[in-house]
């Protein structure tokens, strides 16, 4: 009864409303989430609560209503675009006798799928096990018999009766890999510092159009698709910028509201790029309703990994869909504050470069002047 296939899995998605706001866009980015993770959203269950249920987070009457969407679609699993405690979670895949997956676990499992070099997927598997590590305890008996899917990809596959002990052997073995591979990224980064070169991190929501203005701007040929999270692996090339020389640009992985904090933790080396860089391009999917919520998004997450006080100049992408003109605009100091471009068409894209070459001439007069104080006095 409970053999599920790999792919193709039916899902009943659950999306209370909890006055977080923003609702229907929450949603949207859901059903994104599911079909980015390889199953069809086949029903949504909905409900208003002013909070989770302690035992079962959405309240026995609403459980109910899931299982009978469940039965009349023939799903495979059910969603919930929520972050689940392990007892709630446990409750609910006793209460509906099949896999629960909430907002975390759906995330980790893209990650998972989408990783492709040796750093990104041990830095994957870290944080699906500190995720695992709080579930070891739940019984798993109904689930014995399946052979992946969503939220058992991955180390899910083989942990799962892994006691605590051999676990934390692992996290050990992976954080100490991590930070050999932390060390060669630092003593790649001075390398660069010591040639003088700006150095620029592209960072954004998830799906917002970095990585083609990524390749749009270095022809790098990055992996860029309408997905959320189709980069997770940090690349960097040099631009050239004119008489301003060179700058070293890098693309990152994408942020998403509530990511989880596992995530965060694991791709601290990855991250710490963004930290490090001089400048941040912050692009903007400004054809988006959601637009100024994912702005926010990102600042936490930059805040979060201590790059909050790294200047930025916000691109505002996919001016193709919006039919606004390409555009700089200026603080009130006269510095560049927001560049309006298309990354597909192309449109916009010089003013961007002429935007990094001024901000690649401001440094260096900067690093002159330090270099070189004027020590004359009085």
């Amino acid at each position: 009864m409970f053999d599920r296939p790999v792919s193709g899995e039916r899902a009943v998605l659950v999306q209370l409303d909890l006055n977080q706001g923003m609702l229907d866009e929450r949603l949207s980015e859901a059903r994104l989430l599911v079909e980015s993770a390889g199953a069809s959203v086949e029903a949504v269950v909905g409900g208003r609560r002013a909070r989770p249920d302690p035992a079962l987070f959405a309240g026995s009457g609403k459980v109910e209503e899931i299982a009978a969407a469940l039965q009349a679609h023939e799903g495979d699993l059910v969603v919930f675009n929520h972050a689940l405690s392990p007892g709630q979670q446990r409750n609910l895949e006793r209460a509906l006798q099949c896999r629960v997956v909430d907002r975390t676990a759906l995330i980790l499992d893209i990650f998972a799928l989408r990783a492709r070099s040796h750093e990104g997927k041990l830095q994957v598997e870290l944080a699906q096990l500190d995720h695992l590590s709080t579930r070891l305890v739940r019984g798993w008996t109904h689930l014995e018999r399946q052979k992946g899917g969503i939220g058992l990809r991955g180390p899910g596959e083989t942990q799962l009766e892994t006691d605590r002990r051999l676990l934390g052997i692992r996290v050990k073995t992976l954080k100490a890999r991590l930070a050999k591979i932390g060390k060669q990224r630092e003593v790649r980064r001075r390398g660069r510092a010591r040639r003088d070169m700006l150095s620029v991190s592209i960072v954004g929501y998830t799906n917002a159009g970095k990585s083609t203005l990524f390749n749009a701007m270095t022809k790098a040929g990055a992996y860029a698709a309408d997905q959320l999270f189709a980069t997770l692996d940090t690349t960097s090339r040099r631009l050239y910028v004119g008489d301003a020389g060179n700058v070293v640009l890098s693309d990152t992985v994408g942020f998403i509201r509530d990511l989880p904090h596992a995530l965060v933790a694991a791709f601290q080396a990855t991250l710490e790029e963004t930290a490090n860089a001089d400048l941040l391009l912050h692009v903007v999917d400004s054809a988006s309703e959601d637009r100024d919520s994912q702005i926010e998004a990102v600042n936490k997450v930059l805040t979060e990994i201590g790059a909050g006080e790294v200047p930025q100049i916000m691109v505002f992408n996919k001016i193709d869909l919006t039919l606004a003109p390409a555009a700089v605009k200026r603080d009130e100091c006269g510095n560049i504050g927001r560049v309006f471009l298309s990354a597909r068409t192309g449109d916009g894209l010089g003013l961007l470069r002429d935007a990094l070459a001024e901000a690649a001439r401001a440094a260096t007069s900067t690093m002159n002047v330090v270099a070189d104080p004027d020590t004359n006095t009085d």
